[in-house]
């Protein structure tokens, strides 16, 4: 049975998903699941909520934590990482109250914008040491990534490292089912496609029984108005013609039309939550003890098999039984009016010969284009961590479309150096 090794297994929950769609996935039975993490405690913690869910299940999957990072890795077949280098505090903290002093605000900041692009820059060197570790251990491993940003971190790992690698979102099994719900439509018998990139890719066809339904929703978004919750997105679909994957709040910030600093009337006008990501990091860490007697001590903790793409791809490449998936992988002309170099989000067939991305063809221009503003930021932020020049960092900040509709150049450069002041050690040096 394969090896799967969980790097960030501190995260408990998201521990749950994963590995207990594992070890509910009939196929995978006996699989031995390796846990790492630096925080010892949530270690810990996941290694207990993991053997109660394996006991309540038929005690199949053998289960071991490992404070050796190579150890965990060694001989695995498959890796999910789902690690938060920095943590709330310092790291995120910094990302979001430097900028504040410039004026600039955000909502998550993990993808694109200033905060992603630190993100990026922190976590990339730890992802090369997990790959410098893989080569010697596990060299023929799959390497599952959930840890944003996304398209920078999987871009990064398959245009530098030798390593197979996937990268996972939770958006794209959801869209069209948010989209329906949200107009007030049924969602049974659906039939969608979705390509561009993550957190910005678009739902391109979306049918029953062969007709067209977008005419419907976007009728029924005009008469009725979009869900609070989701305003921004029904905005660009409105705009644009098409709906895009991830939520309103990303989405906000990765345009430069919906936080505006000279009109603050846009924020309750398209329901923006700006700093959401600092206000759910205080909520979870407060909500934690109570959540951690639900999970970790409940000796009848239960699960159920979760949309989460893990569990299905193991199954898929163990059994070759084929699964479809929207995966992150280099574009290589999969998305013709999109960069070689780009990591794109398409539909990819999964099965023993591992993960095998559609060819999608052109999209529509207007949405390559807004794919390329994101584009942009991302690969001068991969050439930065490649190259080690702080230029590149200005280069990726002043193309970013919130960050250079709000600030000037000489901010810009400004903001920049005070983030790698800040960061300190967390980062590595730029010449």
């Amino acid at each position: 049975m394969p090896k799967i090794t969980f790097m960030g297994a501190g995260s408990t929950v998201f521990a749950k998903n994963v590995l207990g769609d594992v070890m509910l996935t009939p196929a995978l039975r006996g699989s031995h699941i390796a846990l790492y993490d630096i925080d010892l405690q949530r270690l810990k913690d996941s290694e207990n909520m993991l053997n109660n869910i394996n006991a309540n299940y038929g005690g199949h999957a053998v289960i071991k934590a490992y404070t050796d990072r190579k150890e965990a890795l060694r001989g695995a077949d498959y890796v999910v990482n789902a690690i938060q280098v920095g943590g709330y505090e310092p790291c995120t903290v910094i990302d979001f109250e430097v900028p504040k002093k410039y004026g600039l605000r955000q909502t998550i900041g993990d993808t694109l914008g200033i905060g992603g692009i630190f993100r990026a820059l922190r976590t990339i060197p730890v992802l090369q040491d997990f790959a410098r570790d893989m080569e010697e251990v596990c060299p023929d491993a799959w390497f599952l990534n959930y840890t944003n940003p996304m398209a920078i971190l999987t871009g990064f790992m398959l245009r530098a490292t030798p390593i197979k690698t996937v990268g996972l979102c939770h958006s794209v099994q959801v869209c069209a089912r948010q989209l329906l719900e949200g107009v007030g439509m049924p969602t049974d018998n659906v039939q969608w496609k979705i390509a561009g990139i993550n957190h910005m890719a678009w739902l391109l066809e979306i049918t029953r029984d062969g007709e067209d339904l977008y005419p419907e929703i976007k009728r029924r978004s005009k008469e009725q108005g979009p869900p609070a919750w989701d305003r921004v997105r029904h905005e660009i679909m409105h705009r644009f013609g098409y709906y895009v994957t991830e939520s309103s709040e990303h989405n906000a910030e990765y345009m430069p039309y919906f936080i505006k600093s000279q009109y603050p009337e846009l924020i309750e006008k398209y329901n923006i939550p700006l700093d959401e990501y600092p206000r759910r990091c205080v909520a979870q860490i407060k909500a934690w003890e109570k959540m951690r007697d639900d999970l970790v001590n409940n000796k009848d903790i239960t699960h159920q098999r979760t949309e989460e793409y893990a569990s299905y791809i193991i199954e898929a490449m163990e059994t070759n039984k084929p699964f479809k998936i929207g995966g992150n992988v280099l574009n290589n002309g999969l998305i013709t009016n999109l960069p070689k170099e780009a990591c794109v989000e398409v539909p990819c067939l999964v099965d023993a010969s591992g993960v095998s991305p559609c060819y999608v063809g052109e999209l529509p221009p207007q949405l390559a284009a807004l794919n390329m503003t994101n584009i942009n930021v991302q690969l001068l932020t991969i050439e930065a961590a490649l190259t080690r020049k702080k230029e590149h960092i200005y280069h990726a900040a002043l193309l970013d479309p919130h960050t250079s509709s709000e600030l000037t150049i000489d901010q810009i450069v400004a903001l920049c150096d005070d983030l790698i002041e800040a960061h300190g050690d967390w980062l590595p040096k730029f010449n």
